[in-house]
């Protein structure tokens, strides 16, 4: 959301069958109410503020006497307070004739990514008589939905991080057959190196991890015990980027690869455990909007996790399913979580998540991760190139 509309948050209320949205801050506490009213980038007041938009006519705000300006760009009606008894009705004022409004709340913080408003302030509007639920489904409605100059900046990302992999696995037969071995980081370093030839960017370097080392969700490229890659090891590759584009968004995918030419049984029994869970999810997520039946994220991970739980792996699934993507690499919509939180917000049209089971064991980790774009009229879309069905042999392909 580049510039706050009026409109648009409106209708959403009514969307979502709320009667408004009150969103404060203290000195930059909230940064998702900053974003949604356009303040991200202008000073950060020393006093609270509150602006509370009704699902139908004028904004009101509070303000405090020492920064009456601070909304002064916002629509609405504006009240200042001096003493912290006229902040109290002044906040009753705001609210005063609704029954139900959102605010950056999480119930019992199941949501910590929606949690920005401290438990003294949810109080403060509790005592004028109004029921607060979480604002978690208007925030990813203006913060994580995308446009179409987005979706389009999505796909060429993905074509690059697809073609990455390519690079990455030719680049590690060619040291294999050459020299005998070739290190993570100077696979991490070639990879980067495309990125830069494509006109991609990203937060972070990818992780490039052999043997035991994939068996660590997060691991650092270059740091574990043995960094080597040699022929009979499995690899695996989490790679994220996007185009060096103003809006520009990620693609973000995992996959894995065995350095010889026939992957050893339990590799493959492993993956194709992964790859079932993966699967079962993106069949959560298709059979939900094809039924137009609302769909939660906790519920994309439990179809993932139920089919890794079934399989004997419970307790080595060790993280969630899925996390939103956006502008950053983890966005700000629904993740896909029933383990870390409880993810109840809706999964929208026009948002993407990762969808990335995996299995990780001391001697070595196992996932597989895809992008999954809703569009707006609720067709799944899977990106990133074929999705990948079994452990690569990457001396067999290269």
């Amino acid at each position: 959301m580049t510039q706050f509309d009026l409109q648009a948050v409106q209708e959403a209320l009514v969307h979502f069958d709320l009667d408004g949205w009150l969103l404060c801050d203290f000195r930059g506490s909230n940064s998702l109410a900053r974003r949604v009213l356009n303040l991200e980038g202008t000073q950060i007041a020393s006093r609270r503020w509150f602006y509370f938009v009704p699902a139908a006519g004028t904004p009101r705000k509070l303000v405090h006497r020492i920064e009456p300006a601070v909304l002064d760009d916002l629509p609405g009606d504006k009240f200042v307070y001096l003493r912290w008894q006229e902040l109290e009705t002044g906040v009753a004022k705001l609210v005063a004739g609704t029954e139900k409004i959102a605010i950056e709340y999480s119930p019992r913080n199941r949501n910590p990514y929606v949690a920005r408003v401290d438990a003294g302030t949810v109080e403060l509007v509790r005592a004028a008589g109004v029921e607060i639920v979480s604002s978690g489904n208007l925030i990813q409605q203006f913060e994580a939905t995308w446009d179409e100059a987005q979706w389009q900046m999505h796909q060429q990302a993905a074509q690059g991080t697809h073609t990455a992999f390519d690079r990455a696995w030719r680049f590690i037969a060619e040291r294999i057959r050459r020299e005998g071995t070739v290190t993570e980081t100077q696979v991490r370093d070639t990879i980067l190196d495309h990125f830069r030839e494509n006109g991609l960017t990203t937060s972070h370097p990818p992780i490039v991890a052999v043997g035991p080392n994939s068996g660590n969700p997060h691991y650092e490229t270059g740091t574990g015990e043995q960094t080597t890659i040699s022929e009979g090891d499995l690899v695996l590759i989490d790679l994220w980027a996007k185009l060096d584009r103003p809006r520009a968004v990620y693609s973000d995918l995992t996959r894995v690869g065995f350095v010889g030419t026939e992957v050893p049984a339990r590799y493959d029994e492993v993956f194709r455990i992964v790859a079932a869970a993966r699967d079962a999810a993106i069949r959560c997520v298709r059979d939900a909007f094809a039924a137009n039946r609302p769909l939660s994220g906790w519920e994309v991970d439990q179809a993932a996790r139920d089919v890794i739980e079934q399989a004997g792996y419970g307790d080595r699934f060790v993280h969630r399913t899925g996390h939103s993507i956006g502008q950053e690499t983890h966005g700000n919509g629904a993740n896909m979580d029933n383990l870390e939180t409880r993810e109840e917000r809706l999964i929208l049209p026009r948002t993407c998540f990762s969808i990335e089971p995996g299995i990780y064991l001391p001697e070595f980790g196992v996932r597989s991760e895809v992008n999954v774009f809703v569009d707006k009229t609720g067709r799944i879309h899977v990106t990133g190139g074929e999705i990948q069905q079994q452990v690569l042999a990457v001396l067999a392909r290269y």
